[in-house]
């Protein structure tokens, strides 16, 4: 595995943002700390681990929190922005809100299941 610089890593978010019609923070010492994060977990594991969240260092078991992970779509539909706030929603962009924390939706349907 070749290990990624951090142009590389901003490349690949501003594809990913997009292709997805999303816009990157506007907060750039956050998106500078998710790029060094993103940037780390690919040349620790060999792909975009969410920087965010924690990992085994199973591929198979960090599907779903992959860059940008499963819950991102849905996140940005109801708060405007992904969980780790790398991701917005063009009109929460210009709405001129902060972004909030927001409930984790990895482990909702397994508390669930639970009850």
């Amino acid at each position: 595995m070749k290990p990624k610089s951090i142009d590389e890593t901003k490349t690949f978010t501003e594809m990913v943002a997009r292709k997805q019609g999303w816009v990157l923070t506007r907060d750039s010492s956050l998106y500078d700390d998710l790029v060094q994060g993103l940037n780390t977990n690919w040349n620790r594991y060999g792909y975009y681990l969410c920087p965010c969240r924690d990992t085994d260092g199973s591929r198979e078991t960090d599907q779903d929190i992959i860059c940008p992970c499963k819950y991102a779509k849905a996140d940005i539909a109801e708060y405007g922005h992904c969980y780790c706030s790398l991701y917005w929603s063009q009109s929460f962009a210009v709405s001129g809100k902060s972004p909030q924390g927001i409930p984790e939706r990895r482990f909702q349907k397994e508390t669930t299941d639970r009850n």
